[in-house]
């Protein structure tokens, strides 16, 4: 909890995932950690998407933070509303939902979904997380569609693309790890200064035709089981 780590880095896309979380008990081998906020670096842009710190939970309220090169994204209300950055070339912003449900597009190189929720107090009393009524730690659940990527991607979620990948995760354990925290971890969420960083703003040599599948990640809160993502 409280870190920052590389979840994608290509030549010209990085990005990373700030961790919020609840201190572990005795009783229990790792933390309860959430996806707060990401830093999508693309080219010589930054973009930042990010949950709101929320004590009680409004549905009709909107908790999703969106920044373009530190300068704050108003999205009109209503569900399709667009939005279309006159700085960035290519970058769209869509509702979802009236509000916390957004696409993010990259035209030709990424669409992230984002939906910012809550623990809610069933979840809380479910997987005994303690949430208590000062922060419902409200999250993003995220899915990443990339259409550009070279065979030398890497991060967490990138290595995950990259030609030879071996899963080192052990299906079948109650909270299967992926582990890398000395390669991925980062100083701050728009620091590409993690161990296999590859960012330079600049072109890459994608995999020309090449279908990328979709990664989808959430709490698993169904579960329990911490950070969940699937192809």
């Amino acid at each position: 909890k409280d870190r920052d780590f590389c979840l994608v880095s290509e030549t010209n896309l990085h990005i990373n995932g700030h961790f919020i979380g609840k201190s572990k008990k005795q009783a229990l081998k790792r933390d309860f950690t959430w996806v707060q906020s990401i830093g999508v670096q693309f080219d010589s842009h930054k973009l930042y998407l990010g949950a709101n710190k929320v004590a009680k939970w409004d549905d009709a309220r909107d908790e999703l933070s969106l920044l373009l090169d530190d300068q704050p994204i108003v999205l009109p209300p209503g569900r399709g509303v667009d939005w279309e950055s006159a700085s960035a070339p290519g970058l769209k912003i869509s509702r979802l939902q009236d509000a916390n449900s957004v696409t993010v597009e990259v035209a030709e190189s990424f669409v992230i979904t984002a939906r910012v929720v809550p623990i809610t107090a069933e979840e809380s009393r479910i997987h005994k997380y303690e949430i208590t009524e000062d922060d419902c730690f409200a999250h993003l659940e995220l899915n990443f569609k990339f259409f550009a990527l070279s065979p030398q991607v890497t991060g967490v979620l990138g290595q995950t693309y990259s030609a030879g990948f071996k899963s080192p995760v052990k299906v079948g354990v109650a909270m299967p790890i992926m582990g890398g925290e000395d390669k991925f971890a980062a100083s701050d969420l728009f620091s590409a200064d993690c161990k296999v960083a590859r960012f330079a703003g600049c072109a890459i040599e994608s995999v020309a035709g090449h279908n990328f599948p979709e990664v989808a990640c959430g709490s698993g809160s169904a579960a329990g089981r911490g950070i969940v993502c699937r192809k």
